[in-house]
């Protein structure tokens, strides 16, 4: 029998968390490298530091788009997060770029030639999951943690908040009665500010992000509201605490609520399957909870390097289901071909649309009318109902 009462705990990081600083700039570079040629290929790794940024990887594009170009792009994306701190800031910290060429031995997996179809760029499992739990059908743990964080970032970016520095993580614990969401037990906020306020003030302005956030009656009592619990929080970002692309996939997905194939999203193209099937899954995984035909879906997809069809496609209902999940698995492979082309024409993935998947999540987002978010549609649902 399944664990119906619970206390179910999910986490977020502020796009000025170092990692997803080093999120952000990664995107970024894949964006520019699919606004000059939408078949470039981009693996692009960044680490920050204090007043420190490097980026490596590997790539094939135009070479309009430069060393000197991806440095510039590094520093707008440090601009636009907000840091002009004297441990990081965008004008005065050394980048370096050393990304260079893809490997020929994996371009000549990957690429389509003669009767070949393009195969995945890695062999790998990826995981798609969608829920009741919000209308956005996410997990509500996460779904609220990441929202505090983005109401606190847009009262900063608007200067509402000028004592609060870009650098800030939530955590939310809700209490679950027969498997659904009914309040807080606890919330927790760390957010970076500057030294003229003191943590009674940090407190005061915080609260009204969780109360406006948060379901009405679902706050935690005072004790169990937890803001900058070390007392301090002045030095933060990069400055604080190294950041490395990809060391926040349970935050960029479900926050622990579904599986994680391990693999990060974050500046890899589209023709990697460990983003562009994962986004695949959840779409597909969304359509199904969305149609009605279950509470709860989980997706996982396989793949092999080189392989353009997947290895296999495993369809959990949690018991929640009304069809029989096999027959599930079979119609959606026929409306959707999960190759790594067939993902990407469907989805139309080859854009310029990652940067702003960096913070805040990958999934739950509404779908942007140029293409952003369009994994989260639920343009099947009504042929899904159809087939069943």
């Amino acid at each position: 029998m399944s664990l119906r009462d619970y206390v179910f705990t999910s986490e977020s990081v502020s796009e000025g968390h170092p990692d997803k600083v080093s999120d952000r700039i990664s995107d970024a570079v894949v964006d520019a490298f699919l606004t000059a040629d939408p078949m470039s290929r981009v693996a692009c790794e960044t680490l920050c530091t204090t007043n420190r940024v490097i980026m490596a990887g590997e790539v094939r594009g135009p070479k309009s788009v430069t060393k000197e170009k991806l440095i510039e792009i590094a520093r707008a994306a440090i601009k636009d997060i907000g840091y002009e701190q004297d441990g990081f800031h965008w004008k005065k910290a050394n980048v370096e770029c050393i990304v260079h060429e893809q490997s020929a031995d994996i371009a000549q997996g990957v690429d389509s030639a003669g009767n070949k179809d393009e195969g995945a760029g890695d062999q790998g499992i990826m995981f798609g999951y969608a829920c009741t739990e919000t209308p956005e059908l996410m997990p509500a743990p996460l779904y609220y943690a990441h929202a505090i964080l983005k109401s606190m970032a847009e009262a900063r970016h608007s200067g509402a908040t000028p004592d609060f520095g870009p650098d800030a993580k939530s955590q939310i614990s809700l209490e679950y009665k027969n498997g659904k969401p009914v309040r807080a037990t606890s919330v927790v906020v760390s957010t970076q500010h500057s030294e003229k306020i003191d943590q009674d003030k940090v407190r005061d302005i915080v609260r009204p992000h969780v109360l406006d956030v948060l379901p009405k009656g679902w706050m935690c009592d005072e004790d169990h509201f937890y803001v900058n619990p070390t007392g301090r929080f002045v030095i933060g970002g990069p400055d604080g605490d190294c950041g490395l692309t990809g060391r926040k996939i349970i935050v960029d997905t479900y926050g622990g609520a579904s599986p994680h194939g391990g693999g990060a999203f974050s500046g890899k193209d589209p023709s990697k399957v460990d983003r562009s099937a994962a986004y695949a899954a959840r779409y597909l995984a969304k359509n199904v909870v969305a149609a009605g035909l279950a509470e709860r879906c989980t997706i996982q997809v396989s793949y092999a390097i080189g392989v353009a069809k997947p290895l296999s496609v495993y369809i959990d209902t949690a018991g929640t289901g009304k069809v029989e999940e096999a027959k599930l698995s079979k119609v959606l492979q026929e409306m959707m071909d999960l190759s790594p082309r067939g993902i990407r024409t469907h989805l139309k993935l080859n854009r310029p649309i990652y940067a702003r998947t960096s913070s805040y999540g990958h999934f739950g987002r509404p779908p942007d009318a140029d293409g952003g978010f369009s994994w989260e549609k639920t343009d099947l649902a009504d042929s899904l109902k159809r087939a069943f």
